[in-house]
């Protein structure tokens, strides 16, 4: 059986004369390149948008559309913006190279030039294009990694459902600086953490790794939940990457004895809906950062609750907006605290996830990451 072809290198060559197009043309064949030809930029910019050539060598003197213009403009779309442009043209002028390689091009050719000038310049910035684009590819891959490990160790509503909880989690990147767990310490014992890692990279993604490890090993019924987060301080202090620091919430829900106790460290207030008069009550609580400081303080705020009631853990992208729809940070509590009244009477998981598209639908692009975490007591 023969092997499958591999997939033919093509170079876009544009020039309005047609003995220099059918020379390029040639040669460029000749060593095994598929050549598109084009006479005119707007030729070569629908040609590029539909075969996106790997290379593109461009005339700049023509008629009409220039090719400093055409670059320029190929430079402007998406599809096209990164074919790397070789300029071959007469022009010889400082001031045409110069603006040529301000607008995005990666080499300049001057008329007459020798075939064997032309090809090397085309191996040089085929070689380039392609390890950047294998760099471009394993990047992509760590990434993926990474994503597919965050959510892998993220608990689902499924997985514990005794827990009475919903969530919401996009990152923005593959490497989200957000992090959230639910665990249940004993029988009717559980603890919910949120946080928000300073910074949406790979070293964020790997603070938000540690904080899981961290959790298990020491979220437990016999640590006040205070210690816990002072005992995870002492940690991160020691592996947090320079300059890195996050706020977080940590909420200890006692259904025995109907209490819930609050440590925040620096993190956006959680929002507390009482099922008896459907009214929402903000607490913010006082704590230092983590990851910052050896010494930290946390004041405990403990809340009595009822069977039914609900309350919500969030990230400040939750409650900031984005774009045209920006807003501070009392507007957005004061519209997500109403969103969890409004939406009381659904599952607690379909109120997450209603009050998300109640805040977002309209958003265009989102600009930070957005979790949002609800629990039923």
């Amino acid at each position: 059986m023969l092997e499958q072809k591999k997939d033919l290198t093509k170079i876009l060559i544009v020039d309005d004369t047609p003995v220099m197009l059918t020379v390029l043309q040639k040669f460029l064949e000749m060593e095994g390149y598929c050549v598109l030809p084009a006479s005119s930029g707007p030729d070569a910019r629908a040609i590029a948008e539909k075969e996106t050539p790997d290379l593109i060598l461009l005339d700049i003197m023509m008629p009409g559309e220039s090719g400093l213009e055409t670059c320029e403009q190929l430079k402007q779309n998406s599809i096209t913006a990164d074919i790397p442009v070789i300029f071959i043209s007469a022009v010889t002028d400082i001031e045409s190279k110069v603006k040529g390689f301000a607008i995005g091009a990666v080499d300049y050719i001057t008329k007459p030039f020798e075939k064997q000038e032309v090809l090397a310049r085309v191996r040089i910035h085929l070689k380039l294009r392609y390890a950047y684009e294998t760099i471009i590819r394993v990047q992509a891959d760590k990434l993926r990694q990474v994503k597919e490990a965050q959510e892998a160790i993220l608990v689902k509503p499924e997985d514990l459902p005794d827990a009475q909880f919903g969530v919401y989690f996009k990152p923005i990147y593959e490497a989200g600086g957000d992090f959230y767990d639910v665990m249940q310490l004993s029988e009717r014992i559980f603890c919910f953490f949120v946080s928000d890692v300073s910074g949406h990279d790979l070293k964020s993604s790997y603070l938000t790794s540690a904080l899981k490890a961290l959790l298990t090993q020491h979220a437990s019924i016999t640590n006040k939940p205070e210690e816990t987060m002072r005992t995870m301080n002492r940690v991160l202090t020691a592996i947090a990457p320079d300059g890195k620091y996050l706020t977080a919430c940590y909420c200890f829900l006692n259904r025995h004895q109907s209490r819930l106790t609050i440590i925040n460290a620096g993190h956006p207030p959680i929002i507390y809906v009482n099922k008896k008069d459907l009214h929402y009550e903000a607490h913010e609580g006082e704590g230092d950062i983590l990851g910052a400081f050896q010494n930290v303080f946390f004041k405990p705020l403990e809340l009595k609750v009822a069977k039914g009631d609900r309350f919500f853990l969030y990230s400040d992208g939750f409650i900031e907006g984005f774009g045209d729809l920006r807003k501070s940070r009392k507007e957005g509590i004061e519209i997500l605290g109403k969103l969890c009244v409004e939406n009381f009477d659904l599952p607690i998981d379909e109120a997450v996830q209603k009050i998300q598209h109640a805040l977002f639908d309209q958003q265009q692009e989102q600009e930070d990451d957005l979790l949002l975490l609800g629990v039923e007591v």
